[in-house]
């Protein structure tokens, strides 16, 4: 059995208790050496044998975990935050689907959320935004034409933006081609849950000066949105007026 496992943001007690436990019962785990955080091996058994893949291809990769399923091993693919986002898993899904090797998928604690604790922020504020764009700035690899993200700036709805904060200007001047202005909060969090995480607040206008200030390159997030300010309406929830399935409300 192969089993992909969401290693969570970074912090090792963020991992779900599920991917904790396949790692402990794992005969060899291969993990995402560049982005994960590799206290979590410390939850391996000591005969279990580790590679880092960020060294590998992707038929190196392969070629491990069916010289393992040969031996009737158990073999964890452990991949940073969520394994649903910019993890590359659908490529080894299909080919092991070829291969007749049998898989299962752990969800995992995206750096998106731990992004948004590290900001205490809400993505989706009453009256300010109800949606959430997670998106990357076109680089090495294209995104689609509909994609391109002056096309998703032009919602003004709460951005998280992965694999981009070494793109800055790029991603600053595209931002400004949609509904955000230079006075839109944003913010840069820095390996979010990470011991040594950094957040840095500033606006839409300040975000190449920020990157460069702070010689942020890679292992952040980029959040952009009015919901990192001041301004929002109550919840409808909690409105002592509003009625609800288990709730009456007051006059």
């Amino acid at each position: 059995m192969i089993d992909f496992v969401g290693a969570g943001p970074g912090a090792e007690d963020l991992i779900t208790v599920r991917g904790m436990r396949l790692l402990q019962e794992a005969d060899c785990i291969i993990y995402a050496g560049s982005l994960v955080n590799p206290g979590l091996l410390s939850y391996a058994n000591a005969d279990c044998v580790i590679y880092n893949s960020a060294t590998m291809h992707l038929e190196e990769v392969l070629e491990v975990m069916e010289h393992m399923e040969k031996q009737g091993k158990h073999t964890v693919r452990l991949h940073t935050g969520d394994p649903s986002l910019y993890g590359a898993i659908r490529e080894q899904l299909d080919a092991l689907k070829r291969k007749g090797i049998p898989y299962r998928i752990c969800p995992g604690v995206s750096s998106f959320c731990g992004a948004a604790a590290a900001l205490e922020a809400e993505y989706t504020l009453p009256g300010v935004s109800q949606s959430v764009i997670i998106t990357r700035m076109e680089g090495r690899t294209p995104v689609p034409e509909s994609e391109k993200l002056y096309c998703l700036a032009q919602h003004g709805a709460t951005m998280v933006l992965f694999l981009s904060s070494g793109m800055a200007e790029p991603v600053q001047a595209a931002l400004l081609q949609g509904a955000y202005t230079e006075e839109t909060p944003c913010a840069i969090v820095y390996k979010a849950t990470w011991p040594d995480e950094k957040v840095i607040r500033g606006t839409v206008g300040e975000l190449c000066k920020l990157a460069r200030d702070y010689n942020i390159t890679k292992t952040a997030l980029i959040v952009v949105g009015s919901v990192l300010g001041d301004d929002y309406e109550l919840s409808k929830l909690y409105d002592k007026h509003f009625t609800t399935e288990f709730r009456q409300g007051t006059e």
